[in-house]
């Protein structure tokens, strides 16, 4: 288990990149499909990575809390090599209620990670709605609990919690970008992102 900090290939303010990847629901979902929302955190996660397992009760909160934000989880992982990040055991996450996020989506030619400049898993991206356009408005860690076993020194995801909160209000956010840290995306060999020789 390779462990890697997030790196910032989007500014901020910078367009989130456009994607149409199918989710667990057997439905087909793009970017564009969550204008109707202010805010969209799009996290790269997987099934397996301990790092992301210890974020979902997390995340499942945060999508249960906020009408007015878009939780989208997005599975980029090599399932041939890592068979615990297969779309059936996505969907399977899904049914049983230990993933509860707005959409879980599937990143099978791991172009979409790619073009987020995605490196670890959890690595969550907080972009404010501007007129049906996605802007960054924060990419780092959830709260400070940066280890699977570690408790954070507020409520589990306060640092998101905020930056959440002063995009709703319609404020810059305050929050400084600490880095996320979890296992690395699982590429599959030869399909690793330029960037990834500065990782």
């Amino acid at each position: 288990m390779a462990e890697l900090p997030s790196i910032q290939v989007i500014e901020e303010e910078g367009e989130a990149p456009s994607f149409e990847l199918p989710g667990v629901d057997g439905e087909t979902h793009a970017l564009s499909d969550f204008t109707d929302n202010e805010a969209l955190l799009l996290v790269f996660t997987c099934n397996h990575c301990p790092y992301a397992e210890a974020k979902e009760d997390t995340l499942n909160e945060i999508a249960a809390e906020y009408d007015d934000v878009a939780v989208v989880g997005i599975n980029p992982n090599d399932a041939e090599e890592y068979p615990d990040d297969s779309f059936e055991k996505m969907q399977a996450y899904v049914e049983s209620g230990r993933i509860a996020y707005d959409a879980y989506l599937r990143d099978e030619s791991q172009a979409v990670a790619a073009a987020y400049g995605a490196t670890c898993t959890p690595d969550p991206f907080l972009f404010k709605n501007e007129g049906g356009t996605f802007r960054l408005a924060y990419h780092g860690r959830l709260d400070d609990a940066l280890n699977p076993d570690d408790d954070p020194s507020g409520e589990p995801g306060f640092e998101i919690r905020q930056a959440i909160e002063e995009v709703l209000a319609g404020e810059e956010v305050s929050v400084d970008w600490n880095a996320s840290r979890g296992c690395s995306i699982k590429w599959r060999e030869g399909n690793e992102p330029d960037y990834w020789d500065e990782v």
